[in-house]
């Protein structure tokens, strides 16, 4: 039997934890191995002390700390300590429920601060310049045929857009996008059906332009897609896109838009909830949109300029004396 995760000869109490995350919490497979490999570092850490999470009621907050500090030797960000530190926590919680411990060792240890981070987000107008291009319509009757470079860049560029439209669009995760199969996807759909995380599914409105740049796509999808092939979006190769290939493609993009930086996929999502709420959308609706399960992390991705702020202010205090 296959072990995604690389849990074979690692201790019961781990493969009963990650067992757990995948089939009761329904996180998906990338996730659970995100977790495994933070678990597993540590339990690589007590090796080294001669302990073992086998018997996670031997382990202390001591060995927490010490674990958290030789991170910090190695240079680690304080982001990524902290998503450490919470795998820990969970795993350690997971014990207390089964009662293989009776007391946490990570009870009270807080993550270390960071400085809040927010992706690179374009401003409406770099939005409509990446977006309202030549989609790659057939070339016009009478002309030369196109060369075959020339062919694979018009469905390479039909690709790209509609990838692109998706993400800016709908506020798309690029996993959700590059999830999506062609079979159940058409031109004419006013909404798409997307598993987020958690197994949660939703469903998010296809703007008039995400439709014609589906249309577009799907005419010249089989230039690229083998026959049999469920993925709506294809490499070169012919199987399901990549994180990889997609970055490379809002990369070529905004090169194409002669923007002075490019964005990453999810730079688009965070434009998307940053221009609705600046137009004026609520946002437990941006919540909704986006899929978010806690209003706090619609607040951590999104963000109002001081001019929208004071406006609000103006319109709402009883005080602002307007």
């Amino acid at each position: 039997m296959a072990d995604p995760y690389g849990t074979q000869g690692m201790p019961e109490s781990v493969e009963m934890f990650l067992a757990h995350l995948e089939l009761e919490r329904g996180y998906s497979q990338a996730t659970v191995a995100a977790y495994a490999r933070d678990v597993l570092q540590f339990e690589a850490v007590l090796a080294a002390r001669h302990l073992s999470l086998a018997d996670p009621a031997s382990i202390t907050r001591r060995q927490v700390q010490a674990f958290l500090a030789e991170l910090h030797r190695q240079g680690l960000n304080k982001n990524s300590m902290g998503r450490k530190l919470s795998a820990l926590r969970s795993f350690f919680r997971f014990c207390a429920r089964m009662r293989m411990i009776s007391a946490l060792p990570t009870e009270g240890m807080a993550n270390p601060k960071t400085e809040k981070r927010h992706p690179d987000v374009l401003n409406v107008d770099q939005a409509f310049a990446l977006l309202e291009r030549d989609t790659g319509a057939e070339p016009a009757r009478g002309a030369e045929p196109l060369r075959p470079e020339e062919e694979r860049s018009r469905v390479i560029r039909a690709r790209d857009l509609c990838l692109a439209e998706l993400l800016y669009g709908s506020g798309l995760r690029i996993s959700e996008a590059l999830a999506l199969d062609c079979v159940r996807l058409s031109a004419e759909d006013a909404v798409v059906r997307v598993m987020g995380k958690g197994g949660k599914e939703r469903l998010a409105p296809l703007t008039d332009t995400a439709r014609e740049a589906l249309a577009s796509w799907l005419s010249l999808r089989s230039a690229l897609a083998p026959p049999g092939e469920r993925a709506l979006f294809v490499g070169l190769r012919g199987k399901r896109l990549n994180r990889r290939e997609a970055q490379r493609s809002i990369e070529r993009l905004c090169l194409e838009a002669g923007l002075a930086h490019s964005v990453s996929p999810h730079g688009l999502r965070h434009s998307f909830a940053t221009h609705l709420l600046q137009a004026g959308a609520d946002l437990r609706s941006v919540q909704e949109l986006l899929g978010h399960a806690r209003l706090s992390t619609t607040q951590r991705y999104t963000h109002l300029d001081l001019a929208r702020l004071m406006e609000v202010y103006d319109k709402a205090h009883p005080k602002s004396g307007k």
